[in-house]
């Protein structure tokens, strides 16, 4: 079996008396689209600053293809590409001076420099852009300018840090529809967001909450893991807080939550059959009529039981 792109054990930050990572370890295998989720602040950020060669931990071991971050920094930061949060573009450049001056950094030969650059505009899809200046450029197509900088020197693991942060939606699947295209080539994607519907794209997600890593499987394991029970989508009975409650202190019944204008309802045994949900709530709302749909749930269902102070159990809104 190969090795392990990334390789990370008990990795921790401290600033002072603050630790803003706390003895994580995964490891991300080559190919992979590897996420690394959580809220601002739950420290996604200094992960991939010390994985990236940039922060020395102050405990603990990372390996980042083949070299150690604490005693190869230089070799890390020369074996992958690196996109940070804040835009990491010249905008008083055109778009092809700016992967000219890239190239240069990387110190791409000559010879070569032309067709990467080339390749670079192909895949994303700047070609047609590469004489506008970098400042005239909408949010969504300066990430993939940014991005495409970033995999001038063709690494085989790139680094995106909150990439579609302040993005309209149809450059965030723009982006993603790139980040996938990345995978297809074999190339490792390690990837932050707060955006957890991005996170449906990756083959496994790791989810950090206050500095810990406190979950890490696929999108499809950590739904089945963290959020078993049956999910409805209900509209028309029991909105107010009051109903809610009621309605979840029902036998079966595991959580009732407001869902924009319905309801999620997590139920379990019984329940499960739609049809006795629906003569619950006909009993428990009779002048009321009930609009019920199967749901499935969501990693935002999953980042909510994990956040929640109490996790929920019988009765519990």
């Amino acid at each position: 079996m190969s090795e392990p792109v990334v390789d990370v054990e008990k990795l921790t930050r401290k600033f002072g008396d603050f630790t803003a990572v706390d003895a994580v370890s995964f490891q991300v295998e080559a190919g992979e689209i590897f996420g690394y989720l959580g809220a601002n602040g739950a420290g996604k950020s200094t992960t991939i600053r010390m994985l990236c060669g940039l922060l020395p931990p102050t405990s603990g071991t990372a390996r980042v293809a083949g070299h150690d971050v604490a005693e190869g920094a230089v070799e890390v930061k020369r074996s992958i590409g690196y996109m940070s949060q804040k835009f990491s573009l010249y905008l008083d450049l055109t778009v092809e001076e700016n992967l000219e001056f890239f190239a240069g950094a990387y110190e791409i030969g000559r010879g070569e420099r032309d067709a990467r650059i080339e390749r670079s505009l192909e895949r994303a899809g700047l070609g047609e852009r590469r004489d506008v200046m970098t400042g005239d450029l909408p949010g969504g197509i300066r990430q993939r300018l940014a991005l495409a900088s970033a995999l001038l020197h063709d690494p085989s693991l790139v680094f995106l840090d909150e990439p579609t942060a302040g993005v309209d939606p149809a450059s965030r699947r723009e982006f993603w529809r790139m980040i996938r295209g990345l995978a297809r080539e074999g190339k490792t994607v390690f990837v932050t967001t707060h955006h957890l519907d991005e996170a449906e794209y990756c083959h496994r997600v790791g989810l950090m909450v206050d500095g810990e890593l406190v979950a890490l499987d696929t999108p499809d394991g950590l739904k089945s893991t963290y959020v078993p029970e049956k999910l409805f989508s209900v509209s028309g009975v029991g909105h107010d807080r009051q109903s809610r409650e009621a309605l979840a202190a029902e036998a079966d019944v595991v959580e009732v939550q407001p869902f924009g204008d319905r309801l999620h309802v997590y139920v379990r045994g019984p329940l499960e059959d739609e049809r006795a949900l629906a003569g619950l709530l006909a009993e428990r709302f009779p002048d009321q009529a009930a609009d019920i749909a199967d749901a499935s749930p969501t990693l935002e269902d999953v980042f909510l039981r994990l956040t929640r102070e109490d996790q929920p159990g019988e009765g519990q809104t």
